[in-house]
C-alpha cells in the first residue's frame, strides 16, 4: 500500500513548469530518498505534499487524502529554510508546534522528554535558541518536526550541521521510527547516509522524475558487468584476459581486510559469471566473489549528467 500517491503533478511558476506531469507512488513504511540537484523542482514537491503550495493539475493524496493543510496534521515536514524562534525557550517551542499539529499536551511532553534523552539535550530544556549551537540547533527543529508522532515524516536536509556521531544518532532515531511504522522521506545531498538508510529512490531532475524505484532495483539496473574476486594466489592477468573471460582487470585493495589477492575485472559480454570464475580457478583458489553494484552517486551523476 502506498501511504503517498502523486499523479500527473504539474507545477508553474510564469513561464518556468517547476514540476512537469510527475507521477509517483510511496510505499507506506519505507525509508525513500528524494534526490536532485538544486532547482530540480525537490523543494516545489515536497511543499505540494505539505498543502503549502497548491497545484495547477493532476492529484496528491497522503493517507487516502487529498493534500491540504488539513491532511499535513499527519505530516512531520521539517523543511530545509529553518523556521524555529530564536528567543523562545527550548521546551516551549516544542510544546507550541506539536499543539500546533492537533497533539495532546500530556502526550506530547512524554515524547519531547523521549527525543530530549536521545538526542544528549536532557536539562536543557529552558535554554533559548540562540543560546544553542546550530547543531543542537538541529536537534530542536527535528525534535519539533517529530513530536506529534506523525504517520509520514518529511525531512529536507535533515544531516545539516550535524557531526557524524550526530548524524548517526539521527539514522539510530530514524529507523527506530519506520520499526514503529512511520514512512519516512528524505531529501539532501548526503549520498552516504541516503544509500546506507533508504530503501526506496525518486530521482527529480529539471521538473521531471527520472526514476522512482526500490534501491535494489535501482543498482540491479545499473550493473556495468564489473566484479570483485579474492584469490588465495597471484593471478597472471595476461594469462586470464587470454581466456576470453574478461576484458578488464586490475590488482586492488583487499576487499574487507580479507586474506589473499584482490582484483577487480570486467566481464565480456556474452560471458558469464561462472565463465569467469573457472578461468580464475585455472589459476588459484576464490576465497570471495562479488558482483559490484555501483554507488547511489554514481547512479546519480549519471542521470543527471544527462540532462546538463
Amino acid at each position: 500500500m502506498n501511504i503517498l500517491e502523486v499523479e500527473h503533478l504539474t507545477k508553474c511558476f510564469g513561464s518556468l513548469k517547476a514540476l512537469d506531469n510527475v507521477s509517483f507512488g510511496i510505499r507506506e513504511g519505507s525509508i525513500c530518498g528524494i534526490l536532485g540537484p538544486n532547482g530540480a523542482g525537490k523543494t516545489t514537491l515536497l511543499r505540494i505534499i505539505n498543502g503549502i503550495l497548491s497545484i495547477d493539475s493532476g492529484n496528491v493524496s497522503v493517507l487516502g487524502e487529498q493534500a491540504s493543510i488539513e491532511a499535513s496534521r499527519n505530516i512531520g515536514y521539517m523543511p530545509e529554510e529553518r523556521g524555529l524562534y530564536d528567543t523562545m525557550r527550548m521546551a516551549d517551542q516544542i510544546m507550541y508546534f506539536g499543539q500546533l499539529k492537533g497533539g495532546d499536551p500530556k502526550r506530547l511532553r512524554i515524547v519531547m522528554n523521549e527525543y530530549l534523552e536521545m538526542f544528549n539535550l536532557k536539562g536543557q530544556e529552558r535554554r533559548r535558541l540562540k543560546e544553542l549551537s546550530k547543531g543542537n540547533q538541529q536537534k530542536v527543529q527535528i525534535i519539533c518536526t517529530l513530536v506529534h508522532e506523525p504517520k509520514l515524516v518529511i525531512l529536507d536536509e535533515p544531516f545539516s550541521g550535524f557531526d557524524p556521531l550526530n548524524g548517526q544518532i539521527l539514522q539510530q532515531i530514524l529507523e527506530r521510527l519506520r520499526e514503529k511504522g512511520s514512512t519516512i522521506i528524505l531529501s539532501s545531498h548526503n549520498m552516504p547516509a541516503i544509500e546506507e538508510m533508504c530503501s526506496d529512490i525518486v530521482l527529480v531532475d529539471h521538473g521531471h522524475i527520472l526514476v522512482a524505484d526500490s534501491m535494489t532495483n535501482i543498482k540491479e539496473m545499473h550493473k556495468d558487468n564489473t566484479l570483485l574476486l579474492t584469490t588465495t594466489s597471484e593471478l597472471s592477468q595476461p594469462l586470464l584476459l587470454s581466456s576470453d573471460a574478461v576484458s578488464e582487470i586490475e590488482k586492488v585493495d583487499n576487499l574487507n581486510w580479507r586474506r589473499g589477492f584482490a582484483y577487480k575485472m570486467k566481464r565480456n559480454p556474452g560471458k558469464s559469471n561462472n565463465d569467469v570464475l573457472d578461468a580464475v580457478a585455472m589459476q588459484s583458489q576464490i576465497l570471495h566473489f562479488e558482483e559490484a553494484l555501483p554507488s547511489l552517486k554514481d547512479i546519480f551523476i549519471s542521470y543527471t549528467s544527462q540532462l546538463s
